[in-house]
């Protein structure tokens, strides 16, 4: 029987990835929904090609251009075939939930970036689908709600970061969220380094955002690949991996693995440490997601060892990079914390690409926020919201003491 999955962020490199993995497996997976922000047209194709039920977009005038581009393909005699007429158009925040928590839906990919992705990852998990979890955000910003609504629904979760795809695959089969019980050290986090690894500080003045997008292993959306050249990814996944694995923040060891051969590794207490490798395609835990406990084609390509030859480990820079520090540290915090780093980050990031802001005001912008952040604990979905707009509001307010001069 073929199981029915919603794609959030359908048009991005986590959702392509995930539709080649469907288009290699038809008759085992059924595409239910589609979603997507501003690759109209392709989110259409997409649907056409999968012939889903529906597609959610952000705005009216999406919707509008979404149904011109399904008229379009009515038109088109070598499309008549396909059934793209029964794709139903919806919009907006609601939407992204309904289609998430949709009864006809075994498996949600959650692969929206940033925090929008949270409230429809959430009402996945509240209707007790398989939560395929790409979007570490929902974790950084509600851990302990997630979790929660993971366990009070009996939902499934996955995660497809190769990092913590690689140590829920190191890590025993029965394992509940206790180190001690399984003889578990620590769990070593590898890290690419990004683009900058090599650079000093005094080098990272002028860098631009096409230099920052640049990363040399994984092909990703702009937003993260920034985060990626900040360490701040790795940040976002260690909270990630905390909430995942139920541990301190003192029981990961960042390691940068320029390679990214080695995904990330469980040390044990015998000596032993096991690792998880492959290729640096995506595709590789996105099909274990969907398949788990099984393992299905992918379409990835074998590791060629011999190819490889030398794997590399050094220890991150933390004085260059200080964001991976600002997460620690915001974990630990606890409360709103998370949420506020992400928030500032979010706006940090956003203000670079357009050239606002220099690489480096990145963290010192983020770092003013969080100085300003009062500690509050968190109890419901609302104190994690208003957190993020707290945030957001006052990065923007600070923004114009970082604009570059022009």
């Amino acid at each position: 029987m073929s199981q029915w999955i919603t794609v959030l962020g359908a048009t991005g490199s986590i959702g392509s990835s995930t539709l080649d993995v469907i288009r290699r497996h038809p008759t085992r997976y059924r595409v239910y929904a589609l979603t997507g922000f501003s690759r109209i047209q392709e989110l259409v194709a997409a649907a056409i090609e999968f012939s889903a039920k529906y597609i959610v977009v952000p705005t009216a005038s999406a919707a509008a251009k979404a149904e011109a581009f399904f008229k379009q393909a009515e038109s088109d005699t070598s499309n008549s075939s396909n059934e793209h007429s029964s794709c139903s158009v919806l919009v907006g925040e609601n939407a992204l939930a309904d289609v998430a928590s949709a009864q006809d839906v075994d498996m949600v990919m959650a692969s929206i970036v940033g925090a929008a992705g949270l409230l429809p990852t959430l009402a996945a998990a509240n209707a007790g689908k398989r939560v395929l979890l790409a979007n570490k955000e929902a974790l950084v910003m509600a851990g302990p709600l997630f979790m929660q609504a993971i366990r009070d629904n009996n939902a499934l979760l996955l995660p497809i970061d190769s990092e913590h795809n690689a140590i829920f695959q190191s890590l025993p089969e029965n394992y509940r969220g206790d180190f001690s019980q399984h003889g578990i050290e620590k769990i070593l986090l590898t890290a690419s380094g990004g683009p900058f690894r090599n650079k000093t500080k005094s080098e990272l003045i002028n860098v631009t955002p096409a230099q920052a997008v640049a990363h040399p292993n994984w092909t990703m959306g702009a937003k993260i690949s920034v985060d990626s050249a900040t360490l701040m990814n790795k940040g976002l996944e260690l909270i990630e991996a905390c909430f995942l694995f139920n541990c301190r923040a003192d029981q990961i060891q960042v390691v940068v693995h320029p390679q990214s051969v080695i995904h990330s590794m469980v040390q044990y207490n015998d000596g032993s440490v096991i690792a998880e490798l492959g290729q640096p395609d995506m595709r590789t835990p996105i099909a274990y997601g969907m398949a788990w406990p099984e393992r299905i084609d992918a379409g990835v390509k074998h590791l060629d060892l011999f190819e490889i030859a030398q794997l590399d480990f050094v220890a991150p820079d933390h004085d260059t990079f200080p964001c991976l520090n600002l997460a620690q540290n915001a974990f630990e915090r606890g409360g709103i914390f998370p949420a506020v780093l992400n928030a500032a980050n979010e706006i940090a990031v956003a203000a670079f690409l357009a050239e606002q802001i220099s690489f480096l005001a990145i963290p010192e912008l983020i770092e003013k926020v969080i100085q300003a952040c009062p500690e509050q604990d968190v109890t419901c979905l609302e104190d994690v919201l208003a957190a993020d707009r707290w945030a957001r509001e006052l990065a923007n307010t600070l923004l114009p003491s970082y604009l570059l001069d022009r």
